[in-house]
């Protein structure tokens, strides 16, 4: 005979429900005594992306089982219940954010590095390399998949809901609130190494004769030897940027 909790999920998690039950409230059958780690992740969310919850008003751990008639309150990062003690759920990050991002995530990678972020990115990582170089790494896993984010071994992840690069930025910009620590034109969106001046006379050679003309100033990648400069892109970009630090 199965058992049946009733589930309540913040604003934020609603959109992560199934499609016909984004209600904000569901039951959930079940056998046994799932965790409520399994339970949540049941319903399709990911426990990177929950911060807290409360069982019969009593806030608990991931691990623990869940009984028949149970109440729970399923709650964001970012959104803390008036509930004390409160058990948070998402850990601190180890230090700088740094990211490694899933294979459908390339242009969110060129976007992040050109704010300075150190991002890890090759279009031909499976899932099973991911997680082994986010661990080893201390890295946050950014991906379009839940099912990466949903293994037991992950810490740190997002799950990137827009498909539009732009809303992209401003989804782990927000999460993780970095707005103040965007340093830009420091790495190369190309590979991630870091920029380094160089000077003109050092790379005339590169140069095309129109470019020799109207730029002094140079920046070279210092693994992949890539040249930068202030081009007809630098003002838009540079709008682009300055409108993401002032949100």
């Amino acid at each position: 005979m199965s058992s049946v909790a009733r589930i309540h999920f913040d604003p934020e998690l609603v959109p992560l429900l199934p499609r016909g039950k984004r209600t904000g409230e569901l039951l959930y059958r079940f056998r046994d005594a799932p965790s409520v780690k399994d339970a949540i992740e049941a319903c399709g969310i990911p426990h990177t992306e929950v911060d807290s919850i409360l069982v019969d008003g009593r806030s608990v751990d991931f691990d623990h089982r869940l009984r028949d008639g149970a109440q729970l309150c399923v709650y964001s990062v970012g959104f803390t219940p008036a509930v004390q003690p409160l058990r948070h759920l998402s850990p601190p990050l180890p230090g700088a954010a740094t990211f490694i991002l899933d294979v459908h995530l390339g242009k969110l990678a060129r976007r992040l590095r050109l704010l300075g972020f150190d991002c890890c990115y090759r279009n031909q990582r499976d899932d099973a390399e991911i997680v082994r170089l986010a661990l080893d790494q201390q890295r946050i896993i950014l991906t379009r998949d839940r099912g990466i984010l949903k293994q037991a071994r992950v810490r740190h992840g997002l799950l990137i809901r827009s498909d539009q690069p732009h809303r992209q930025v401003q989804e782990v910009l927000q999460r993780y609130r970095l707005a103040g620590q965007i340093r830009p034109f420091r790495r190369c969106p190309s590979c991630n190494g870091l920029l380094l001046s160089v000077a003109k006379d050092a790379v005339r050679q590169r140069l095309l004769p129109r470019t020799a003309r109207y730029y002094n100033d140079f920046h070279q990648c210092r693994s992949c030897r890539k040249l930068y400069w202030q081009g007809t892109h630098y003002r838009r970009i540079a709008r682009w940027i300055a409108e993401l630090q002032q949100s």
